[in-house]
């Protein structure tokens, strides 16, 4: 597990978003920023690769106001320096539909809220395994 990576969590919800960050430590992570919408977001990656810390893994909740996490995810993958980050989608349900529209805007995984440590720990090995990201 990459201890060392920088986690983007985006979610308009504090208490979700702070589920989240909590989750994420209780894992080991400890390189993690917020967002509270898409825009934002976008914004973060460019202050955090400034800095020269940038954004390694995003966390994304599906509906947010101003862009929403498809919209977000869209984006990513259409910016050539952003479009190998490894995205997870957090949906509040998996409707064939949720999940069709996660997948066609590009998103490795999502994960059904609510979940524990454990189940985001495996959604989050399983996409690293992916990208090769050990």
């Amino acid at each position: 597990m990459r201890t060392d990576l920088h986690f983007l969590v985006v979610n308009d919800a504090p208490p979700m978003r702070h589920v989240v960050v909590h989750l994420l430590k209780e894992l080991g992570y400890r390189k993690i920023s917020e967002a509270i919408d898409g825009a934002m977001a976008l914004r973060a990656f460019k202050s955090a690769q400034v800095v020269g810390a940038p954004i390694g893994f995003v966390i994304t909740d599906c509906a947010m106001p101003v862009m929403n996490g498809l919209d977000l995810v869209r984006t990513i993958r259409a910016t050539p320096e952003l479009a190998a980050l490894p995205v997870l989608m957090v949906t509040p349900q998996a409707s064939r539909e949720t999940i069709l529209a996660a997948a066609e805007a590009g998103t490795d995984d999502y994960i059904v809220r609510p979940f524990n440590a454990n189940a985001l720990g495996r959604k989050l090995d399983k996409i690293m395994a992916q990208k090769g990201i050990a």
